[in-house]
Parts: structure tokens; sequence; C-alpha cells
């Protein structure tokens, strides 16, 4: 299994592997119908991000959660597992095709019943959720010319203490690079910048996977 990370070289990711929880065989089979799709499933969240979600998720105590983007569910698998007795997680997508893939997997590991996909443009989704600070945690691992957008719509929803999850803010290094324009990395800078100031926020850049940002709502 090779690196997310570009900071890893496969034998030090291979080493963090082995002192992180085993994968159980709903995750190594998600992971493996995933790959099939070729290299589209680099869009997967690394095994240690997974495990990350599920005991922050837990430790949190989280009852109402939101993930945008869901791609074949590997990450929704995470963080149900991860949710307080009754919690629930809405997943925003538009793939009726993969995450037809993460539905089976949720089956499998039994958390279906804690799980909302609601297959829609997510910003509409997003607009749609009640306008008061209820949500524990939420999870953006989506279009990033829509991250803000989603930051937008999540920041108010989010109770005093709730957390907002951000990935792929490192883009391979490239945001290093002002005169890089490889794929969306003019969006992750200007959203990486915006966060950092956004006063409602307090947060870390993780260099987890393609980098993680964690941001509590103060």
């Amino acid at each position: 299994m090779s690196p997310k990370s570009f900071l890893l070289s496969p034998e030090l990711h291979d080493y963090i592997l082995a002192h992180t929880s085993p994968l159980d065989e709903v995750q190594r089979r998600l992971i493996e119908e995933t790959a099939r799709l070729g290299s589209v499933s680099g869009m997967q969240v690394a095994p240690e991000q997974g495990a990350f979600l599920t005991i922050l998720t837990a430790s949190l105590g989280v009852r109402r959660a939101v993930e945008v983007g869901t791609f074949t569910g590997y990450s929704a698998l995470c963080i149900a597992r991860g949710l307080a007795e009754g919690g629930t997680l809405l997943c925003c997508d538009v793939s009726e095709e993969w995450t037809s893939i993460g539905r089976q997997a949720w089956e499998r590991a039994g958390v279906a019943g804690r799980i909302e996909l609601r297959i829609a443009p997510a910003i509409e989704t997003l607009r749609s959720l009640p306008d008061q600070p209820y949500l524990d945690l939420a999870f953006v691992d989506a279009d990033k010319p829509g991250y803000r957008g989603y930051a937008e719509e999540l920041i108010p929803r989010l109770r005093p203490g709730g957390v907002l999850l951000v990935d792929n803010v490192l883009w391979g290094g490239s945001v290093l690079d002002p005169e890089s324009t490889r794929g969306d990395v003019e969006h992750i800078r200007a959203f990486n910048d915006w966060l950092v100031g956004e006063p409602r926020m307090e947060s870390v850049l993780l260099p987890v996977a393609d980098g993680l940002t964690v941001a509590r709502r103060r």
C-alpha cells in the first residue's frame, strides 16, 4: 500500500501502519474494491487517516456529523464507527456509482443505519440543513474550488467546540510553490490562507496523508 503523504517513504509508511490498529476485513475489502477503479482510487483516505477519524470521532463523543465528499465510503465507515450511541452521519456526494460501493461496505460493517447519503450538489444539501449550531463534526474532502463555500456553510452550524476537518490541504507540497498551478493548488492555497484567519475558528494543519486541517469552533 503506497503512502498518500509525499513526506513518507514506503518503508516509513509501512512502519506507521504496523503501529496503528490493524484493518479489519471490511476495510481491507473496501480498499481492494476501490483500488480496482484505477487511478481515481487515490481519492480514498489513507488507512492511518481513517483510524484517526474513528478515534477523533469517538473522543469527541460525536452525535451529529456531516461529510462532504464520500467517494467509495471509507472515511464515512470510519466516522460512523466512532459515533456515540444514537449518532448519525450525513454524507454528501454526487456519484451513485462510487457511493454504491460504500453502501455495501457500510452494510457489511453494520453501520448503514447510522449513515444518511444524499446524492445532490453538496452546497445545496448544506444550505438545507438547520440554521443553528448543532453539528459536532464535519469532514470536507471534495472538489477543491468548493472548499470555502462548504466551510462557510458548515462553520455557523458547528456547535462551540465542534470540529471541522479538511483533507488534501498540502496538495503534494505544491502549496509552497507560488508559481505552481498544478491541479487545484491555487484553490487549496487560497482556502488555507482564508481558514487560518477565520476568527470563529482555531486550527492546526497536520502532515497526515496529503495534509489534514483540524479546526475547532471557538
